[in-house]
């Protein structure tokens, strides 16, 4: 990890942080929550030797980057915006993209305003939410699951963060990244509970050393969970902001790769989604999709060699 620099860069009114490696085209890596940077780490040091300028930042509200007090600022216009400004800081026109969990949606946001300055985008977990007009996102997914669903849950200030305070950043952490459970997360009326992961191990999984943990667990103690809650807190509100794209088209070449057990592939009707051809139709580029077996959500880290050879075979087409 001493091999990957790091600095800071103002983008659209706020500091980023960003960690790098390597000289060539850039690739820009957005994580998912609850994650940083960090969770690149393998992809950083693949792409940078083979020829890449592996960019990988902390998004606005995590880890060293600001995160703005009002929930107001952390929609997909805003975050779009970080993204846009930081491209133009790196000095290219255009990047290859790749994207997990929040990170895949707000690179989808990205591909879908902005395509000019995407290449290519490898999407991991989270498919293209493709926008009902009839009913908000949330609404839709409370109408599925209930009150109790994770992202419902989610969405009062100030509860969720009470009740992850109760039960330890490094209880919270742990919890949610070894879940392997491919169920949509239901969690516990008024507690964390057990969170995620009724079955959460002992022992952490091979690929989540303690040192891994310690560093999430480190950044999260000095930061909270609110800067990453918020952009759940504005999914309705993104809804709202989209409605011109109604029905619009990604067409940036897009590569999608999900781990069988990811909790989101299974839920939401994203395997439908996937496989039913409705993503390829929202995404007529869409060249290939890759489902991992036995891998779950955090497939860039659980499965980084593979990850970062469907990367690099992806990208160097173009």
């Amino acid at each position: 990890m001493e091999e990957i620099g790091h600095r800071t860069v103002e983008v659209n009114g706020i500091k980023m942080h960003i960690a790098e490696k390597g000289e060539g085209p850039v690739v820009l890596f957005l994580h998912g929550w609850p994650e940083l940077w960090y969770s690149w780490r393998h992809q950083i040091l693949a792409l940078s030797s083979l020829g890449y300028h592996a960019v990988a930042p902390d998004l606005r509200g995590f880890g060293h980057t600001e995160a703005p007090a009002s929930i107001s600022s952390y929609t997909c216009f805003d975050i779009v915006g970080d993204l846009v400004a930081l491209i133009d800081t790196l000095g290219v026109d255009q990047v290859f993209l790749v994207g997990h969990d929040w990170g895949a949606l707000i690179g989808w946001y990205l591909c879908l305003f902005r395509p000019d300055r995407v290449k290519a985008y490898v999407c991991l977990s989270i498919p293209y939410l493709h926008r009902d007009p009839k009913i908000k996102t949330v609404d839709a997914m409370r109408a599925m699951y209930g009150d109790d669903y994770y992202i419902c849950r989610f969405q009062t200030p100030g509860e969720m963060e009470a009740q992850m305070a109760e039960a330890g950043t490094p209880y919270v952490l742990k919890n949610i990244l070894t879940n392997r459970r491919p169920d949509p997360p239901i969690l516990p009326k008024g507690e964390f509970g057990t969170g995620f992961n009724p079955d959460m191990p002992k022992d952490l999984p091979s690929w989540l050393s303690e040192e891994d943990l310690a560093y999430y667990v480190a950044k999260y103690e000095k930061t909270g969970f609110t800067g990453g809650l918020n952009y759940y807190r504005n999914m309705n509100r993104n809804w709202e902001l989209t409605a011109p794209w109604t029905g619009a088209q990604v067409t940036v070449p897009v590569k999608y790769i999900a781990g069988e057990l990811d909790m989101l592939y299974n839920s939401l009707n994203f395997k439908e989604y996937v496989h039913g051809g409705q993503f390829k139709k929202d995404v007529p580029n869409l060249e290939e999709v890759v489902i991992q077996e036995g891998v779950g959500q955090f497939n860039n880290q659980e499965a980084a060699d593979d990850i970062n050879n469907h990367i690099y075979n992806f990208i160097k087409k173009f």
